[in-house]
């Protein structure tokens, strides 16, 4: 918006109203003079044409013109400088006699029947001002020669067709008379110029007083305004002089006020801003040397940390090592011919020393949570599966203590899905681990609820149910503390080191969840958690057939409701026809009607090892039930074998995971499983004919793997140290190299990067056998050329798995391991040989239209196309292990998300087809090797 001055203001505001109201006022006197100018001219007029009307009755009557010539012409001279010329015409319109010729004659004569004329009118024609009225005559007065020209008589003359003597009128005709209209019109622009004049008048007077205001008002404002932009620039000794008239005098004297006020105030803030800075500089400069403080308190931190980093690491080695052999021994002890005692004695210090490594190990997690160095995976796994594993462990306490424990997981549920499976068996442990530890009688809940689902990610909230001891209200703000537990005696009860729940908290928050708990003391505990996991797009394992379940009987016996109703739901979700029986008197009752035949029993153990007639209710049951699968949660396993041979088909542990409980229904044995083992002792497996080199420098640790080793391999060569290794490499081949880490001179690494350079095992697998426990440890040590990872203590079952893994991997030596990495796809397919079979010959299948996709959308130069195969070719990438095309489908995808061309990306593409061709050919291979040995152990399982 445009700002004007104070001066434009006054100026505008001063000289529109008077010029407005002096436009308005000339213009009115001066129409109002033109208007009574024409009415003066019409009077005159009229004044002179209606008597000569009268007049010229007589000679228009009587048809003499002289006379009326005469009149006329009178008349005219009368007033020649008004009247330009009189013209009289008949009644048929036509000229009877005028004054003088005029040139503008014919503007005289009516245009308009006569008859129409009966007052007088005016006409404006240019400069000239036309006046007619009409000539009437009485009837009686017409002389006969007028009477005999008189052709019909004149109506609507004077307003009547008579007057009030009764006498009638006759028209006979009319007289018009032009006037010159100049003088009027010269009296016109006469009162126009006087009006402009005076108008003109005022508007220089108003003029002279606004000039004479502007400059009383103005120029003090703008000095004012001046002085103003002086204090403004820190001229505080700027004053206003001289006298002002009425309210400019005191705001004058304002401003010189606030002057005054502002140089003392600034003259005070000068004194605080030096008093200020005086102690600004003075903290500033214990600011500086408490940041140097910080600094090297930094330092020494981040140093403190690294070092508890560098204890953690070599306390978990020093710990681990000695019970390596503690365990491992233990558990090789445990093997030997030993009377009670000793074996109670061996059992229990295999499980102290286990229970020593899980409290090394929370120790480990807590560190590793602390630093952020906590790695999550994100692979495929069955749910019910893992959780079957986790329960299997924990059902033995269960058992000890009498407790029921019942694990609740709806159908609705997915169960391939894809994240960290150890960690999350991890949160399910320590949770319902607690549970168990603080719960002396009743029962222990997991119940899992589907919270929400949006697309490939599903929200799982998970409860552990409990009637333990219970919290006490003051003390449940402790739980999630470290090394905290809600009271100093449950330590020295239950024991535990009070890292279970702070890790749980700390690893779901990890995973994007919460947690949270309510309790009451004396009645019991709730934990929950809500999880996001994603959908795994691969199935885990083959598909049971539970449609060959629909409609069989089963006969369900469970005391207990809880796990009987939770049983039963599963039962049913297979639309199987359930019969539960609550009681033994009920299940008597069931089997003595003897009036169904059940394809399927499911016997729970728990008050039925203990009821006197079990041989002869067993037999009933018997000769109603095809498969009779019997649910232990009992503790004393001996007595029931002894009681539940002659009559059961199978024996699962209670609570059973539902895959398992599938399969043995639908795949019952063909022979009772009492037939199936008849000595105490299982007779020794068949050891595999390889030579294998184990390195430690801690001599127990060194036999330890030696014998566990010689149960395994048929040949086993030891070197205590890292030189000795390399030495042996050197000379002999070796199927397979076991390598301890931390070793004086050379170590496991240093000794891996020669053998890897010189020897004649460049290509033997060679696993890490260490105590060092830390993430970034692991992959250093992978990334340093070892094949695997086997921590320390030894576990027997471990050590199995690794040597038939490496001894039976594929011999792939015509393709370079970064195309295609079997142990990769392996881990991505959760170590399901089928699994990852399946999903490199999904991705074989689906290249030969991959390839021509791209080199469609590459000719096209079409971003959409292209974009859209290399997301579908990305996502098939990342489980079936070729690093190499993963990571060009991951280059690709991300330029094209940041619109850069096809053509540009022309070169990484081409690259791409050539490593898909490399992937085609060594997927074929490797599928071909490996589906033989797939068929050649599933064979052998059969046999």
């Amino acid at each position: 918006m445009t700002k004007y001055s104070l001066r434009s203001w006054v100026l505008v505001l001063a000289l529109a109203p008077t010029i407005l109201v002096g436009i308005l006022l000339g213009s009115y006197f001066t129409i109002n003079r033109f208007y009574e100018l024409e009415d003066t001219l019409i009077e005159q007029g009229s004044n002179i044409i209606e008597p000569l009307a009268i007049a010229s009755e007589l000679g228009l009557g009587s048809n003499n013109r002289e006379a009326t010539k005469r009149l006329l012409a009178a008349a005219q001279l009368n007033k020649s400088t008004l009247i330009k010329s009189i013209a009289i015409f008949d009644k048929n319109n036509q000229l009877f006699v005028t004054s003088h010729y005029h040139k503008d004659f014919e503007i005289m004569r009516l245009k308009t029947a006569v008859t129409n004329l009966n007052r007088t009118e005016f006409e404006h024609i240019g400069d000239s001002l036309i006046l007619r009225t009409p000539i009437i005559s009485a009837a009686n007065e017409i002389s006969p020669l007028s009477q005999a020209a008189t052709i019909a008589p004149v109506t609507n003359i004077n307003s009547g067709n008579t007057a009030s003597g009764g006498q009638q009128f006759h028209q006979l005709g009319y007289i018009t008379l032009l006037i010159n209209k100049e003088k009027a019109l010269l009296e016109q622009h006469r009162a126009a110029v006087a009006a402009f004049i005076i108008v003109l008048i005022g508007v220089q007077l108003n003029l002279l007083f606004t000039f004479r205001l502007v400059k009383n008002v103005t120029q003090p404002i703008t000095e004012m305004v001046r002085v103003v932009a002086k204090i403004r620039e820190g001229k505080l000794d700027t004053r206003l002089t001289g006298d002002l008239i009425g309210e400019l005098d005191l705001l004058k004297r304002g401003i010189n006020a606030m002057a005054g006020s502002l140089s003392e105030y600034h003259d005070e803030m000068q004194q605080n801003i030096d008093q200020a800075t005086s102690d600004l500089r003075e903290t500033l400069e214990q600011i500086e040397i408490q940041n140097v403080e910080l600094d090297l308190a930094k330092k020494r931190a981040l140093e403190a940390s690294r070092i508890k980093s560098e204890f953690l690491a070599n306390m978990s080695h020093e710990l681990r090592t000695p019970l390596n052999g503690v365990i491992g021994f233990a558990k090789q002890l445990i093997k030997t011919p030993l009377h009670s005692s000793q074996l109670d004695y061996i059992k229990t210090i295999e499980r102290s020393a286990s229970n020593l490594l899980g409290i090394i190990n929370d120790i480990l997690d807590f560190s590793k949570l602390e630093a952020g160095k906590m790695v999550l995976e994100n692979v495929p796994f069955s749910l019910r599966d893992s959780l079957h594993d986790t329960i299997s462990l924990l059902a033995g306490s269960a058992q000890q203590k009498g407790l029921e424990l019942v694990v609740d997981l709806p159908s609705n549920i997915p169960d391939n899905l894809s994240g960290d499976a150890l960690r999350i068996n991890q949160i399910i442990t320590n949770l319902l681990g607690n549970a168990i530890k603080f719960t002396d009688k009743g029962n222990v809940q997991l119940k899992l609820e589907l919270a929400d689902v949006k697309e490939q990610l599903i929200t799982l909230r998970c409860e552990v149910i409990d009637t333990g001891i219970g919290i006490n209200n003051n003390q449940q703000e402790m739980l999630f503390q470290a090394f905290g537990q809600a009271d100093s005696s449950i330590s020295r009860r239950f024991g535990g080191t009070g890292l279970g729940l702070i890790i749980t908290k700390r690893l779901i928050q990890q995973m994007g969840g919460q947690i949270g708990f309510h309790s009451s003391l004396g009645q019991g505990s709730t934990f929950w958690f809500v999880l996001p996991v994603k959908v795994s797009q691969f199935p885990l394992g083959d598909a049971l057939e539970l449609d060959k379940l629909i409609n069989k009987k089963v006969l369900v016996f469970e005391p207990r409701i809880l796990s009987r109703t939770v049983l039963c739901r599963r039962l049913q979700d297979w639309h199987m026809e359930v019969s539960s029986q609550p009681s033994i008197q009920a299940l008597e009752y069931q089997v003595n009607q003897r009036q169904t035949h059940f394809d399927y029993a499911l016997i729970n153990c728990h008050s039925l090892a203990s009821y006197p007639d079990f041989a002869k209710i067993m037999q009933d049951i018997r000769q109603q039930v095809d498969t009779i699968i019997m649910l232990n949660d009992c503790d004393d396993q001996h007595r029931l074998g002894e009681l539940t041979r002659p009559y059961v088909d199978v024996v699962l542990s209670a609570p059973v995971g539902e895959h398992v409980l599938a399969r043995h229904i639908l795949f019952p044995p063909i022979e009772p499983q009492y037939q199936a083992v008849r000595t105490l002792t299982p007779p020794p497996e068949a050891r595999h004919p390889l030579t294998v080199l184990a390195v430690d420098d801690n001599p127990a640790n060194l036999k330890l793997i030696d014998t566990l080793l010689h149960e395994l391999v048929t040949t086993v060569i030891t070197a205590d140290n890292g030189q000795k290794a390399v030495d042996l490499a050197r000379s002999k081949r070796f199927d397979l190299i076991m390598m301890d880490i931390q070793m004086p001179d050379i170590d496991g690494v240093m000794a891996t990067k020669q053998i890897r350079h010189e020897s004649l095992n460049r290509n033997t697998p060679i696993i890490a056998v260490t105590a060092h426990a830390l993430a970034e440890e692991k992959e250093a040590i992978l990334d340093s050329g070892m094949n695997g990872y086997l921590p320390k203590p030894i576990d027997e079952a471990a050590l199995k798995g690794v040597i038939e893994r490496w001894i039976t991997r594929p011999k792939f030596t015509h393709f370079d391991q970064y195309t295609l990495n079997w142990d990769l796809c392996l881990s991505q397919a959760n170590h399901k040989k089928d699994l990852a079979i399946d999903m490199l010959q999904m991705l074989v299948d689906s290249l030969p239209q991959t390839i021509t996709g791209i080199e469609s959308a590459l000719e096209a130069r079409d971003d959409t196309q292209m974009y859209a195969v290399i997301h579908k070719l990305h996502g098939a990438s990342c489980y079936c292990g070729v690093p190499t095309t993963q990571k060009l489908c991951n280059e690709i995808e991300t330029a094209l998300k940041k619109d850069i061309s096809t053509e540009d990306l022309e070169p990484e593409i081409l690259e791409l087809l050539d490593e898909l061709t490399k992937v085609e050919s060594a997927a074929t291979q490797v599928i071909s090797q490996l589906s033989v040995e797939v068929v050649d152990e599933q064979e052998t399982r059969l046999l």
